[in-house]
This record gives structure tokens, sequence and C-alpha cells, in this order.
């Protein structure tokens, strides 16, 4: 049942390692790099010293694929979900801070709501404002915009 176990080649540790990156680009969020990166590995292995038994290279793939994985998940996963750069993307109430409009309707003290753009945000605001007041953003928290007049 296992005869083609006995006759492991590279290019049988090729196609694996091929077919296990197609499946981490389907989704594997990493679990499947260091197992991938092993049978790439073992490929070249079998090209320097192609005498390897099935036994040894099995082995030899399993201890990679722990090894390569924990390596992975150490150095390189918390280096790949740095956001230094873009702290506030997809928090449109944070782009908003500093932005000066003038109001349509008036605002009374407390929550509000106004359109901005396409948007209908919650305000909260400290005094009352007459339409046609010039306000920017103060700050903001992930539902409400603090306005002030400008």
């Amino acid at each position: 049942m296992f005869e083609w176990l006995t006759h492991l080649e590279a290019w049988h540790w090729l196609i694996f390692g091929l077919l296990l990156l197609g499946a981490e680009a389907l989704g594997a969020a990493g679990f499947l790099l260091g197992a991938a990166a092993s049978a790439l590995l073992m490929t070249m292995f079998l090209f320097i010293a192609p005498e390897l038994t099935w036994q040894t290279q099995l082995v030899v793939f399993g201890l990679q694929a722990v090894l390569l994985s924990v390596l992975y998940w150490k150095f390189f996963k918390p280096f790949n979900q740095q956001t230094d750069d873009h702290q506030t993307l997809n928090q449109r109430s944070q782009h908003l801070i500093g932005k000066q409009w003038v109001l349509v309707d008036a605002v009374v003290v407390g929550e509000n709501h106004i359109q901005i753009g396409d948007t209908y945000w919650k305000v909260v605001s400290e005094q009352a404002l007459p339409a046609g007041t010039s306000v920017k953003v103060s700050s903001a928290d992930a539902m409400r915009l603090m306005i002030t007049a400008a």
C-alpha cells in the first residue's frame, strides 16, 4: 500500500512544498509556512544526498518543519503585524480631527447629529452653536466627534 513511500524523490518533496505554499496562500495565516519551507529544503537535501532513506527524510522533514514554524512565529510574525505607519487606518473619526466646516443646522449643548460629507455623525458640543458657525473637530472617540467653534 505504501510502496511509493519507499521511493521518495526530490520532485515529490518539491510538489508537496508547492502544494503547502498554495494552501498557505488560501489563508492559513502562517501555519503552513514552516512545513512548506521544510519540504522545499528536503528537495535541496535530496539533490545533495539522494541516498537518504524515506525514514530519514520524514524525520528530517518533521524536525525542520517544527524548527522553521517556531522561528517564524517567534521572529517574523511580530514583524509582520507592526502598524506604526498607519495607526489610524480605517478610523474615519480620527481623520476628521482638526478639520473645519460650516454648520448647516444649529447645534445645541450636548449630543447632536450632523452631516459631514455623506455620513451623519454624532457630535458633542459644550456650547450652543447657530447655523452658519464655523466649527472644527477637537477630538474624537470611536462613535462621536467633539466640536468647538473655530
